[in-house]
């Protein structure tokens, strides 16, 4: 029986393949691709974080499922992949938040939280006995009244983006951000765009139970989720600008 090449190396994270891959890296990464999608926007006036929850059955709660979540007063973050994961590493960010206020007696920065993240996360791809962990995160704050939105990589790698998503889908919404994009939005538009994303390319209705949302402001400098009224706000006003592009495509037609 032949086996196939990359036997052996995809069996321990501490293993390069003769082409220089880290097969369980890849591996958590495909977890990351299966999970649900999550988008990240930046605005003039703050940062926007949006995920579709995907509720697959009626008998679930809704609200008991979380993939928004606050790090820090004026951090948020947004996760995709395994949960059980994700909750590790919004812990180890919380703690590293609080770590800095006691030390330093001022807030933590967006990217020195992000980047002690993803050195916890480096350390999972070079020690035996471990796995890397099978989640991303979007992390979204306010710094000296400047936006900022991260995106987590398995490996420990961190890029700062505009707008980006990470989760299932993200090959489809990250085209419709290349071409809609501004970087004069603000939140709510910011927010329309998210969910216009979530309607053109993965053609899916947005529903109060199905969204999550969470903005950090520039002018509170403070993070926080969306109530389930506001959602419905900007739910209603989606489906108000999708009428009249139906009715201007019918006059357009009819001419």
């Amino acid at each position: 029986m032949q086996q196939s090449p990359k036997m052996g190396y995809d069996r321990a994270i501490t293993v390069f393949s003769p082409d220089g891959r880290l097969f369980q890296v890849e591996y958590a990464r495909e977890a990351v691709k299966r999970g649900t999608t999550a988008m990240g926007i930046k605005a003039e006036d703050g940062v926007v974080l949006i995920v579709d929850k995907r509720i697959s059955t009626e008998l679930l709660e809704p609200r008991s499922i979380e993939k928004i979540f606050s790090l820090d007063d004026h951090i948020g973050s947004a996760t995709s992949g395994l949960v059980a994961d994700a909750r590790v590493l919004i812990e180890k960010a919380r703690v590293e938040s609080q770590v800095n206020q006691m030390t330093y007696n001022e807030q933590i920065s967006v990217d020195t939280l992000t980047t002690k993240v993803c050195e916890h996360l480096q350390t999972y791809t070079q020690y035996g006995g471990v796995r890397p962990f099978g989640t991303a995160l979007l992390i979204a704050g306010v710094d000296n009244d400047a936006p900022k939105l991260f995106e987590t990589d398995p490996s420990g790698a961190m890029m700062e983006y505009k707008a980006t998503s990470i989760g299932e889908n993200r090959q489809e919404i990250m085209k419709y951000f290349e071409k809609e994009y501004k970087e004069d939005l603000d939140i709510d538009e910011a927010i329309t765009l998210g969910l216009q994303a979530l309607v053109k390319e993965l053609d899916e209705d947005p529903t109060v139970e199905s969204l999550e949302i969470g903005i950090a402001k520039v002018d509170t400098g403070k993070f926080e989720k969306l109530s389930e009224e506001e959602l419905k706000e900007h739910i209603s006003h989606l489906e108000e600008l999708e009428e009249t592009e139906d009715e201007e495509t019918e006059k357009e037609t009819e001419e």
